[in-house]
């Protein structure tokens, strides 16, 4: 058994963690910090978890992070790159579920995280922690950059025919919805249940954090920089993402057939038959990115459906996918949950 804790259990991530780590074969869960919960039973704050986790929340000072195989925070930015050198050097992994390890160029993240990294030297050495791109380099890491729900979505839908190079990369089409949960646990009004709930909009038009994020990943696989149009949106539901992506064909191929081989053998990436619709229902609490491709009137452009649940393949399911890759367990371990319907 392995040795885990959470930094900032009290967050939608933080208990999306709990749920699958509880029962996780390979998994002791250590400690779970809170400053503000400190002391309360977990499964008191989250009743769901009742049977199933019997720590309390503990204060970050009192937390014994040192002592564990793994740490993950899933807490705002800039938290983890304040406490990871004390924790690497302790020789602890580290998956951090927020963006402070995930862009490369420094100032970059500087520019849209409005704040000084306060560990520019271990951003270099940190994985991006997409599996299916990085899978191998994920098993030798010690902190692990978990990827953002829209970069997750957008990238597995974009990626096979990048790396093919049969698309026009300069003038990539993002088109994206999210759930409330997104958001975090937080009191903002616009994700009030009165102005979320039948209502529909689109956010950060003018640039969005993971925009940067999307556009690293896709200019690997391409080998060059490419040219990316991200609009996000925030739909009246509570879990899920749903990316609709555009890219003008340059190259003639058996496009679904790319999509079924680039993807043959990968437990997480489901290459729907043709002239599917993928739904966020169909993922919803599952660590799976369900894919479909088509192409309108048979003309120029591809059009991908990616569905994830931001939580769990978006955000903590990947997270333990990742663990699972660190510390040899099969990778799908703890991570069998069939989405939930209705």
């Amino acid at each position: 058994m392995i040795k885990a804790g959470i930094v900032g259990g009290t967050g939608y991530t933080g208990v999306e963690l709990l749920r699958i780590l509880a029962r996780h074969p390979g998994v002791s869960l250590q400690a779970i910090t809170s400053r503000k919960e400190a002391g309360m039973p977990v499964a008191e704050l989250f009743p769901s978890l009742r049977g199933h986790v019997s720590l309390k929340f503990s204060a970050p000072a009192d937390a014994c992070l040192d002592k564990c195989d793994v740490v993950f925070f899933a807490t705002p930015n800039t938290v983890a790159m304040g406490q990871a050198r004390e924790l690497v050097d302790a020789g602890v992994k580290i998956v951090d579920l927020s963006a402070d390890f995930r862009i490369q160029d420094i100032a970059e993240w500087e520019r849209w995280y409005k704040a000084k990294h306060a560990a520019p030297d271990l951003v270099a050495e940190a994985v991006y922690g997409l599996p299916e791109i990085n899978r191998e380099a994920v098993r030798k890491a010690r902190i692990i950059a978990n990827p953002g729900c829209y970069p997750t979505a957008t990238q597995l839908g974009f990626l096979p025919l990048v790396e093919a190079g049969v698309i026009d990369t300069d003038h990539l089409i993002a088109d994206a919805k999210s759930g409330v949960s997104g958001a975090g646990r937080k009191a903002d009004v616009n994700i009030l249940f009165s102005e979320a709930a039948d209502n529909f909009s689109a956010y950060g038009v003018s640039g969005h954090r993971h925009w940067p994020e999307i556009r690293q990943g896709l200019a690997r696989a391409a080998g060059r920089s490419v040219g990316l149009t991200f609009v996000p949106h925030l739909t009246p539901m509570i879990r899920g993402i749903h990316a609709t992506l555009y890219a003008r064909i340059t190259r003639e191929a058996d496009f679904q057939a790319l999509f079924e081989a680039r993807y043959a053998g990968e437990r997480f990436v489901d290459v729907m038959p043709p002239g599917s619709h993928p739904d966020t229902r169909s993922v919803r609490a599952a660590n799976t990115c369900r894919i479909a491709i088509h192409r309108p009137q048979g003309g120029d452009t591809l059009v991908i459906l990616s569905v994830i649940d931001n939580l769990t393949k978006g955000a903590a399911g990947q997270a333990v996918q990742n663990m699972n890759l660190l510390f040899g367990f099969d990778e799908a371990a703890g991570l069998g949950d069939i989405a939930v319907v209705p």
